[in-house]
C-alpha cells in the first residue's frame, strides 16, 4: 500500500494538479461502478469499535473526508468504500458557477501541501440534490446497520451580492437538506470575494439562523448545523463565534478551512508566489488548526460537537485531534499524497488504540 508515494511521484507529480484529480476521481469512481470497490470495502471498512455519536448520528469512523475532493456528489459511495466515515460534498452553491479560471490548483510537494483557488465550481444546488438523494438511498441499502454519513457544504453563489447571501444560502438549504445527514455553512473560503465577511457574528447571526429553519423546515425533521471557521481569524472572533454557536444552539464547528498565510514553508518563496492567491490547506496548518481546535474545546466545554481539519496526515494526527476536543476529524491534501488507501490505513491504526476518546 505505501507503494503510492512512489507511483505518485511517477504518474502525478509532474501533471497539473488539477488535471491529476481529474483523473483520480475518475479512477475512484470507476472501481467502484466495476464492482472493485465492494471488494476492496471488505478490506477497508472501519472497525466496529470507531463507530462514532455526533449530533444524534452515528458515524462508522470519528474519520471523514473534507469538502473540496466532491464538489458535486459523483463519487459519494465509491468514497465511502475507501474507508471514510463520512463524506462532506461540496461546497454547493444556489447556483450553478464555473469557478475561477484555470489554473487554478498548486502542488507544494514539499511542503506536503496544496494552494487552490477553484472558486466554487459546482452545478448548483437543484442538480446535486438528486446525486445525493440516490447515494443515501444506495447507502442505506447497501449498509443496513450502520452507514457512512453524507455531509454537505454549502457557500455563496460568486454573483450574489453580501445583501442578498442569506436569500442564496437559503436555495441551496431548501434544495440539498432533505437528502443531507448534516449541514455545514461555509462562510471562510478565501476565494470567494467577500465571502469572509459573513464570519462577523452581527451578519453570521441571521444567516445561521434562517439557514437552519430553511432546512428543517425543507426535510422535515431536525438537520444538524455546523459552520466552517477560517485559521485566519483573531483569537477573539473564533471566541466570539463559538459564542454564537453556543447561543444559536447549533450543532457544531468545523475548523479549520484553508489558510491566506503562507508562512513557515519550505518551498521556495519564488515557487509559492508563481502559483498565486488562494487557499492553502495541508500539512503548514497542523498547528494552528489545533490552537483553533483547543480554543474553541475551552470556550464551548464540550456543549456541541467540534469538527478538525487542517494538516491531519496520519492516524496520530488524528488521535490527537480527538484527545484535544474534536469528535470528528476531516482530512483531504493528504489524501492527494497518500493515495486511496490512506483512510483504512488510518482506521486500521486508530482501531488498535480504542482509549483514543
Amino acid at each position: 500500500m505505501r507503494v503510492y508515494p512512489t507511483f505518485f511521484r511517477l504518474a502525478f507529480s509532474w501533471m497539473d494538479a488539477e488535471r491529476a484529480h481529474k483523473i483520480g476521481f475518475r479512477a475512484i469512481r470507476l472501481a467502484h461502478s466495476c464492482g472493485a470497490g465492494r471488494v476492496l470495502q471488505k478490506f477497508t471498512a472501519p472497525a466496529a469499535n470507531l463507530q462514532t455519536q455526533a449530533f444524534g448520528l452515528t458515524f462508522p469512523s470519528p474519520f471523514g473526508l473534507a469538502a473540496g475532493f466532491d464538489k458535486e456528489g459523483h463519487g459519494i459511495e465509491a468514497l465511502t468504500e475507501l474507508g471514510f466515515g463520512h463524506v462532506e460534498v461540496g461546497t454547493i452553491t444556489g447556483q450553478a458557477q464555473p469557478g475561477n479560471p484555470a489554473p487554478r490548483l498548486f502542488r507544494l510537494v514539499e511542503d506536503r501541501a496544496v494552494i487552490n483557488r477553484m472558486g466554487f465550481n459546482n452545478d448548483g444546488a437543484a442538480a446535486v440534490a438528486p446525486r445525493l438523494k440516490s447515494a443515501r438511498a444506495a447507502l442505506q441499502r447497501q449498509h443496513p446497520g450502520v452507514r457512512p454519513i453524507i455531509g454537505v457544504n454549502i457557500g455563496k453563489s460568486k454573483v450574489v451580492g453580501l445583501e442578498d447571501a442569506v436569500s442564496d444560502y437559503l436555495i441551496s438549504a431548501r434544495s440539498l437538506a432533505p437528502a443531507a445527514d448534516y449541514l455545514v455553512v461555509n462562510v471562510s473560503s478565501p476565494n470567494t470575494p467577500g465571502l469572509r465577511l459573513l464570519q462577523d457574528v452581527e451578519t453570521l447571526r441571521p444567516l445561521l439562523t434562517a439557514v437552519g429553519e430553511e432546512a428543517d423546515n425543507a426535510a422535515g425533521r431536525h438537520v444538524p448545523l455546523l459552520v466552517k471557521i477560517a485559521p485566519d481569524l483573531s483569537d477573539e472572533d473564533i471566541d466570539d463565534v463559538a459564542r454564537l454557536a453556543l447561543d444559536l444552539k447549533l450543532d457544531g464547528i468545523i475548523a479549520t478551512n484553508t489558510t491566506i498565510a503562507r508562512t513557515g514553508l519550505s518551498s521556495s518563496p519564488d515557487t509559492v508566489a508563481a502559483c498565486g492567491p488562494g487557499g492553502l490547506s495541508g500539512a503548514p496548518l497542523k498547528q494552528r488548526s489545533l490552537e483553533v481546535l483547543a480554543r474553541l474545546r475551552n470556550v464551548t466545554g464540550g456543549a456541541l460537537t467540534l469538527v478538525s481539519v487542517g494538516g491531519v496526515e496520519t492516524a496520530q494526527d488524528v488521535q490527537a485531534r480527538l484527545e484535544a476536543g474534536a469528535t470528528l476529524v476531516q482530512g483531504y491534501t493528504a489524501f492527494l499524497y497518500e493515495g486511496p488507501f490512506w483512510a483504512a490505513r488510518i482506521n486500521r491504526l486508530l482501531a488498535k488504540h480504542p482509549s483514543r476518546r
